[in-house]
């Protein structure tokens, strides 16, 4: 909708201001112009272009003395100079030989220029001062306009499939997508539903971790439905005045009647569907949004098929008013792909990125577990660089290996100054996580082996890859991957006697681990099935908070190191068992740098082969 604007708001101030501009103009820069021609010049050569009969006319005025001056091809020249305390001036200007006229000496214009200075280049600066004039009043009036139109909601309208994306483009969520698909076939067929009583769901929330296609499913609707698809962010709702949210929600809704069948897609709606509190003081604004969208999703009539699809990470913090059947009711689940929907998602994102025949999606499917949709994407765009940089024009396996590991430690740092002897000890570190992991049958196979820093701050990294997709993990698997966590520290210890920062991560990985066994996963022989920690924010990171008594919370303290330093001895006596191996092992690596699990396990068996 175009904006009207009033151009003849004060008018004439305007006017007058360009009046005098053009007065100073005529008066100021027009003579300017003319008076460049007139050359200024010392008295001598006056009176000596007088004596040779050059002068043709000549002016006295009070301060100086203008005179033309003609040569021998006849071109006249103006000049001017100072006036001298000369008696004999007019005697001499009588008896020169040339005809000297006195009278006023001015210069002939030239009508063009004349036209030029005192009617378009006047009117031109009147244009352009108008331009900018009418420019600072629309802004004026937008700025207003803007002011008075808080309650009108910013939502993108698509109309079929103008977002460029199907439900073809969406992998590894086929559940979520049945779910949409059936919304959108409701839109297309209502009447094969109607004829069994069966109505429109009102609306579907889309939950999960960052980065799994929330927003990219709600993308594919708008494609796959030839209905107008709203889209708007739970932000945009928030605004600075009370009340000014409320009504972006009334005339978002009043449009989607309108408009019906439509989608409305709301991203973020934590941002506005916070659960109310009811303590004084809260945030106002924010609860009038809230209020104003449950009673707009109670009022329209979903048999005219407007859906609402809204998105967010952090489902527990949403009303319970906005949550029930009725408003939202249909929640789809879109959690981290499984083994198949990483391998399906890395095929659709590589259909646009040439590749070689022959690539093993699989194999990085099982590298990449617990990788969100983004973070496959973005693995396939590393490697595409990785391929450009190293000149060639195809995507092979090894740089879908490398990118693999940019996403998970960073790239590598082959200007790193690091000594021998430092390079030694990540070396056996590294050794002996891989040979405390291969000499446990509950613990996963090596893949990989390096002592090449990465810009993640990792000096090293073992990479061990599952054989298939687990969904759960055992007392045995736990243990035996807090083994391999304390399996660096403990070589460092029986090799130099001695113990390095370099630990750091893995301490904290194998604390973390052994507290859930003890508080969440009921593995601790101290404690019965109880639930001593609650999570929240499952999807943002999954923080906890102890749900026990002090005293009770000193006793998981005990529990969890008792854990950590029962695998840490088992570590140390893996490793004592097999010390000739270790050496070996750790030689072959600080020589190699990087080593493959099939190396690896060719030199650890063989004295077997």
């Amino acid at each position: 909708m175009k904006e009207e604007r009033n151009p003849k708001k004060s008018l004439l101030y305007y006017a007058i201001i360009s009046i005098i501009v053009l007065l100073l103009f005529n008066a100021v820069i027009v003579p300017m112009i003319e008076n460049q021609q007139i050359v200024e010049t010392q008295y001598s050569f006056f009176l000596t272009q007088v004596d040779e009969g050059n002068v043709t006319k000549v002016e006295v005025q009070s301060d100086e003395i203008l005179f033309e001056v003609q040569d021998e091809s006849g071109n006249t020249q103006i000049y001017s100079t100072g006036k001298m305390d000369d008696p004999d001036l007019i005697d001499r200007l009588y008896s020169s030989s040339g005809d000297i006229a006195f009278t006023t000496v001015t210069e002939e214009t030239n009508p063009i220029l004349e036209f030029l200075f005192s009617w378009v280049i006047p009117i031109a600066l009147m244009i352009v001062l108008w331009n900018i004039i009418m420019r600072s009043m629309n802004k004026r009036m937008g700025n207003m306009t803007n002011a008075m139109s808080f309650g009108k909601n910013n939502a993108k309208i698509y109309v079929k499939s103008k977002t460029g994306k199907t439900f073809s483009d969406v992998a590894g969520q086929d559940e979520a997508k049945e779910a949409l698909e059936e919304i959108v076939d409701f839109l297309h067929n209502p009447q094969k539903y109607a004829e069994i009583g069966a109505d429109l769901p009102k609306g579907a929330l889309l939950v999960g971790p960052p980065g799994t296609g929330k927003t990219l499913l709600a993308q594919a609707v708008a494609g796959e439905a030839n209905v107008p698809f709203f889209s708007i962010s739970g932000s945009e709702f928030v605004e600075m005045f009370v009340g000014m949210g409320a009504a972006k929600v009334r005339d978002l809704f009043k449009q989607a009647n309108e408009k019906a069948p439509c989608i409305v897609f709301i991203d973020e709606i934590d941002t506005i569907g916070k659960k109310r509190d009811g303590n004084i003081g809260g945030n106002d604004e924010r609860e009038q949004t809230l209020n104003q969208l449950l009673t707009e999703m109670d009022g329209f009539d979903g048999k005219k098929g407007v859906v609402i699809l809204a998105a967010t990470n952090r489902p527990e913090s949403l009303d319970p008013a906005l949550l029930r059947p009725g408003r939202f009711d249909r929640r789809i689940p879109v959690e981290l792909p499984d083994l198949g929907g990483r391998e399906a998602i890395l095929k659709v994102h590589a259909c646009k990125i040439k590749m070689e025949n022959y690539i093993d999606f699989n194999a990085i499917a099982r590298a990449t577990a617990g990788a969100s949709g983004a973070e496959l994407a973005n693995i396939i765009n590393e490697a595409a660089l990785r391929a450009v940089r190293n000149g060639r024009n195809k995507v092979c396996q090894s740089d879908l290996e490398e990118s693999v590991e940019v996403v998970i430690a960073g790239y590598q740092r082959k200007n790193a100054v690091i000594s021998h002897k430092e390079k030694e000890i990540i070396a056996y570190h590294e050794i002996g996580h891989a040979l405390v992991a291969a000499k446990q049958k509950d613990s996963a196979p090596v893949h990989k082996i390096t002592i090449i820093p990465r810009t993640s701050g990792a000096l090293g990294y073992t990479m061990q890859v599952d054989e298939g997709e687990k969904v759960l993990l055992t007392k045995e698997e736990a243990l035996a991957r807090i083994a391999t966590l304390t399996g660096g520290r403990s070589a460092e210890e029986l090799i130099f006697n001695s113990c390095t920062s370099g630990a750091s991560n893995d301490i904290e990985q194998a604390t973390r681990l052994a507290r859930a066994m003890v508080t969440r996963y009921g593995m601790s022989g101290s404690f019965d099935m109880i639930a001593l920690e609650t999570i929240n924010n499952q999807y943002l990171g999954g923080d906890t908070s102890l749900a026990c008594s002090p005293e009770t919370a000193s006793k998981i303290d005990d529990e969890v190191n008792n854990i950590v330093k029962l695998q840490h001895e088992k570590a140390v006596r893996i490793l004592s068992e097999n010390m000739d191996k270790l050496h070996e092992l750790a030689r072959y690596l600080l020589e190699k740098e990087t080593i493959t699990g099939e190396e690896f396990m060719r030199i650890l068996n063989s004295e077997n082969a």
